[in-house]
């Protein structure tokens, strides 16, 4: 199991749902309702807030990748 759903597991069902719905819109591409910053000192990582959760992904040039995700104090720890 990746730290992603390792992670998802921990959380409640309805923060749980809400992560995969932004999850799939990041992996879809639909980042028009999102908001997505683009992460200092990265040319290619971005972040997607939602409370204190935030959702770390890779835009590539053809698709999203998430990277990581948990909460604001400790998501951008392991970030390279």
């Amino acid at each position: 199991m990746d730290k992603i759903e390792k992670f998802l597991q921990k959380l409640d069902n309805a923060r749980r749902e809400k992560i995969k719905l932004l999850l799939q819109q990041i992996l879809l591409n639909q980042l028009a309702d999102l908001e997505v910053k683009k992460l200092q000192g990265f040319e290619d990582l971005f972040r997607v807030r939602s409370g204190k959760i935030r959702i770390v992904f890779r835009k590539d040039e053809s698709r999203n990748i998430p990277i990581s995700v948990a909460f604001r104090d400790s998501v951008y720890k392991d970030l390279k």
